[in-house]
């Protein structure tokens, strides 16, 4: 006989009532945690996540695609956008964050304490560092996310030599519910995905053969890195893998004379070349060149790239060739362009203060809004590295135009590679 009461049918309350409640409840969510858990010590053996309430939620920005980089490892860079789904009263001490092999729980990769702290921050924050003369500041610890905050963990996994990247990754996060009446631990399983197949780009260089600067490439702190740009009510990470590119002289100097001359920048009126063939898709001329070393006030966003040009080389991959000179474009939309063909010549235009070619791949024809996945050059000699941050916005204020180039661990030759953030090399 059916009964009308549906608290006598199941025994239980209604299923969202009291949300906060039941994740609170001790055996429900929280489980407790084996000694040294979260402090570096090996955790047990995982079991496969069943039905949960989670005080955390994640989301990932990209498809982490694995690409090989001049230290030779196999990296995976992306972001993992966290929330807290309690109420404001309950904070989450997020411990430590793994990522797993998802067919068999092996840990590929994991953050903690300092390293944790340093690779997280709420959404919303400024980039630390982002001024030309300090360093990037340590991240608070413990890693506190309070009630309904959303915070970014960047990821940046550089796989031991020889290891495969995983097909399938997911992410175990562990710690502790904050309340005024105490705390509980918790672990759980989230964000079970599929690694990107598609290889990445293996292109020629995007300039004439010379002595270059790889500036704000992965992985770091980095303004391309770690540039969360909300856009059409959503967020992406449109500069993810780009890099700016600075001509380098005999003495390792990149301007000479005046700084506040376009005409004293090595890479002023460089030419761009074609790093594969395509079809130009989209052409931007006539913004004005920036005056150096200040920082320009911030464009419209159709002008940000300033004169640009974009070409697409396979479905769903463009290249971005962006801040080129007025008046230097060599093609039009529409036409076919070779490999190393000129498209055009470094300029300052558009946000840019001092004058570099800011080149990356891109999954749409637009720099906004578009993802940007990992790419390599197929023939490079790396001579040299810069430990500083000099970068667009500092490289006019240094007191000479002269780099403090040092000897690099990954000097020698390279092919289908990715240069590192702030490598000297020789195209």
């Amino acid at each position: 006989m059916a009964e009308s009461d549906p608290r006598k049918r199941t025994g239980r309350r209604p299923l969202l009532r009291g949300l906060a409640a039941a994740v609170l409840a001790a055996g429900l969510l929280v489980a407790g945690t084996a000694p040294g858990y979260g402090t570096g010590a090996t955790p047990p053996s995982p079991t496969a996540p069943g039905l949960q309430f989670t005080p955390l939620t994640a989301a990932v920005m990209t498809k982490p695609t694995p690409f090989r980089a001049t230290d030779g490892r196999t990296h995976l860079s992306y972001e993992l956008l966290v929330t807290n789904a309690l109420s404001s009263s309950s904070s989450v001490r997020l411990d430590r964050v793994e990522v797993r092999d998802a067919r068999d729980h092996r840990v590929i990769g994991s953050l903690s304490g300092q390293a944790l702290a340093d690779a997280a921050n709420p959404v919303g924050d400024p980039l630390p560092g982002a001024d030309a003369t300090s360093p990037a500041p340590p991240g608070p610890t413990p890693t506190v996310i309070e009630g309904s905050q959303q915070w970014i963990i960047w990821i940046d996994l550089a796989l031991d030599r020889g290891q495969r990247a995983p097909e399938v990754l997911e992410h175990h996060l562990s710690g502790a519910i904050v309340t005024p009446s105490g705390s509980s631990p918790f672990e759980e399983t989230v964000q079970i995905t599929p690694t990107g197949r598609r290889a990445p780009l293996n292109l020629g260089a995007p300039v004439r053969p010379g002595t270059w600067y790889s500036s704000e490439s992965c992985c770091g702190n980095t303004h391309h890195r770690r540039g969360l740009a909300p856009i059409n009510g959503r967020f992406y990470v449109p500069q993810r893998f780009a890099i700016d590119w600075y001509k380098v002289g005999e003495e390792g100097q990149t301007w000479e004379g005046d700084p506040t001359r376009l005409d004293s920048y090595l890479s002023y009126r460089q030419p761009v070349v074609a790093s594969a063939a395509g079809r130009v898709v989209q052409v931007q001329d006539g913004l004005p060149d920036q005056t150096p070393p200040v920082t320009p006030p911030v464009p419209p966003i159709e002008d940000t790239v300033g004169n640009h040009v974009t070409v697409e080389v396979e479905p769903g991959r463009y290249l971005l060739y962006a801040h080129l000179k007025p008046g230097s474009l060599k093609v039009r939309e529409g036409d076919r362009v070779e490999s190393g063909q000129v498209l055009g010549q470094i300029g300052n235009s558009g946000n840019s203060t001092t004058p570099h070619l800011h080149f990356q791949v891109m999954t749409t024809p637009e720099f906004f809004p578009t993802d940007s996945p990992p790419f390599t050059f197929r023939k490079f000699r790396v001579v040299g590295q810069v430990e500083p941050r000099i970068w667009d916005d500092n490289i006019g204020l240094q007191p000479t135009g002269v780099l403090p180039i040092t000897p690099s661990p990954n000097a020698g030759p390279h092919r289908a590679k990715y240069p590192l953030d702030r490598e000297v090399l020789e195209f």
